[in-house]
């Protein structure tokens, strides 16, 4: 792939930089060369998929289902796609509802080949959706390569407000940010956390979590993210943490920097409502 980002310099500024340019280099990258080809390959073959074989052994096709779901690297994998496929969803005891990577779960579900009938790659709209998806994860995965922290903030844009609208329970949104790398990465960074208390018992993290969440923003909640508003204040404190800490987020000299305990002060002081000022 020889698409590369435009990205100018880094943190917070150049994430709102990119959001200006988003749009018109998602154009160019989604017409590029090898993206053109494969979306479009994917688009003439995928209605005439009706069995689980059928997209394995298609490495092209593979690809982009699993690369519409950020699930690229696992293209070898094949025991694992054939067993998530095979068994669905239905289970409580199917692969896909026990891996703690819930993009399995969306991607078997998605295509539904373990319902019984003719899966979903024939119904109207299939290829359009699954396309779509790949287009923007690639374009996030380019991003990623040039830049870490904008490509992740890039993914949990969508991410984290989709959960936060989801109908499961507060502790149910917690434990799947905790279950997701990337949520889990952004979450720490943004309220400060050190990546070690994944040592603990997952109850108190728990705890930790949701009485940082509200020491920073007010409120305990994942709920709270499908406001914009709440969105873009984690947005910028994990990019303004990451750029300042160098991912070193929770100790090191990094972690001492003037601007990053800054950060700190603004989050837990309540005497710092100036400062705070700043982040709302």
């Amino acid at each position: 792939m020889t698409f590369q980002p435009v990205l100018f310099g880094s943190g917070y500024s150049a994430w709102k930089l990119l959001q200006k340019t988003l749009a018109g280099q998602q154009k160019t990258f989604d017409g590029s060369a090898q993206i053109a080809r494969d979306t479009d390959y994917f688009a003439a073959k995928i209605g005439s998929v009706t069995g689980i074989d059928q997209l394995i052994s298609d490495r092209r096709l593979l690809g982009v289902a699993l690369g519409a779901f950020g699930l690229t690297d696992q293209i070898n994998s094949t025991a694992m796609i054939r067993q998530v496929l095979t068994q669905g969803t239905a289970s409580a005891t199917a692969l896909a509802n026990r891996l703690p990577d819930k993009r399995w779960l969306a991607f078997a579900e998605t295509f539904n080949f373990a319902a019984g009938g003719t899966p979903n790659t024939a119904t109207q709209g299939f290829a359009t959706k699954i396309v779509s998806a790949y287009r923007s994860q690639s374009f996030t995965a380019a991003v990623t390569a040039e830049d870490r922290s904008l490509g992740t903030a890039l993914q949990m844009q969508s991410a984290i407000p989709n959960l936060a609208s989801s109908s499961v329970s507060e502790s149910a949104k917690w434990y799947s940010v905790m279950g997701s790398t990337s949520m889990r990465q952004m979450m720490e960074t943004a309220l400060g956390l050190p990546a070690s208390i994944v040592t603990i018992d997952i109850d108190r993290q728990l705890t930790i979590f949701q009485n940082r969440a509200a020491q920073v923003f007010g409120d305990g909640s994942v709920s709270q993210f499908s406001d914009p508003a709440k969105m873009d204040k984690l947005l910028r404190l994990y990019l303004t943490r990451s750029q300042f800490s160098g991912g070193a987020i929770g100790g090191g000299a990094a972690a001492s920097s003037p601007a990053l305990q800054l950060l700190g002060s603004a989050a837990t002081s309540p005497s710092a409502s100036g400062i705070a000022a700043l982040f709302s």
